[in-house]
């Protein structure tokens, strides 16, 4: 394989920002095929919460890292590096180009640049810091974090829970903060990596994400998390989409106030989306996910 001709076009941003139909486009011009990079779409049990992509766009274009694993097996970041890393070696023995597209930033900085080596966690911490939070909150991790480490309470995203409460349990397993283990140096990738991503207009990704949750609702979101009640401990189906309608299931919100919390959450998902991905310089920003503009830029960039 000849590094110098061989591409991954990464495809990234927040949440119902048009980053599926834009990377379909692109699959389809280069004849390639898509890696998913959505930590939440990996999961067969979920569906409709994580906007899948339909039938008709899977059958468009063949898809990897969808609907793959279960939730009660949890994937982490190394295994989203690690297959995806493989596929992308194997797809381009045949192909110049192969696309990946998603929102998890972290799945996507692994990929890139290799993940930090962290010893494994005792799973009783974790749990333990699970049941802390969910019974104390937010601002008990942040409390932790600050007393604990301090180093992260500076750095890190301090209003993002499964983050924090990461942080918290390495520091709790290790004594060490999580950045004591972050890589001096990036891992190199045998090909080049270009990344496309998605920056709408404010008002216009929130309408977005309005439609898209009146349109889940319509299609069905509801029986989907009933049919998922006994595994909602479970730490994927702690999200947004679920976690609303888990509450509303038992009685603690009424179901117009549970779909504007989803609206709300899943609009402060898609800001910290964007304050992680602009930290890369490297993205080439579109504020509208048109095909013959990301050509464009590909094409001036070869």
């Amino acid at each position: 394989m000849d590094p110098r001709k061989k591409q991954v076009i990464i495809i990234l941003g927040p949440t119902a920002s048009g980053k599926t139909s834009l990377a379909i486009a692109l699959a389809r011009y280069f004849q390639t095929e898509i890696i998913s990079a959505d930590s939440r779409q990996c999961y067969k049990e979920l569906n409709i919460g994580v906007a899948r992509p339909s039938e008709k766009e899977l059958a468009a274009v063949p898809h990897h890292f969808i609907a793959s694993h279960s939730i009660q097996h949890e994937c982490s970041a190394s295994d989203f590096e690690k297959f995806a890393v493989n596929k992308a070696m194997s797809l381009l023995e045949k192909n110049d180009t192969v696309i990946i597209a998603g929102g998890t930033g972290l799945y996507i900085r692994a990929f890139c640049e290799g993940l930090d080596e962290i010893p494994a966690v005792d799973p009783a911490i974790r749990e333990r810091i699970i049941q802390e939070y969910e019974k104390n909150g937010i601002g008990w991790l942040q409390k932790q974090l600050k007393e604990k480490d301090p180093v992260f309470a500076e750095k890190g995203e301090m209003q993002n829970p499964q983050r924090m409460m990461r942080a918290l349990e390495v520091f709790e397993a290790t004594g060490n903060s999580i950045y004591h283990f972050r890589r001096t140096e990036k891992a190199q990738r045998p090909f080049a990596i270009k990344m496309i991503g998605i920056d709408l207009p404010k008002e216009e990704l929130n309408q977005r994400i309005d439609l898209r949750v009146d349109q889940m609702m319509r299609q069905g979101l509801l029986d989907e998390v009933r049919s998922l009640q006994p595994f909602k401990h479970l730490g994927p189906l702690r999200t947004v989409g679920y976690s609303e309608l888990f509450d509303h299931l038992e009685g603690l919100t009424d179901l117009p106030d549970a779909i504007k919390l989803i609206k709300t959450h899943s609009r402060q998902y898609a800001k910290r989306q964007m304050t992680w991905f602009r930290r890369d310089t490297s993205i080439h920003w579109l504020n509208k996910p048109e095909p013959a503009e990301a050509l464009a830029f590909l094409q001036e960039n070869k």
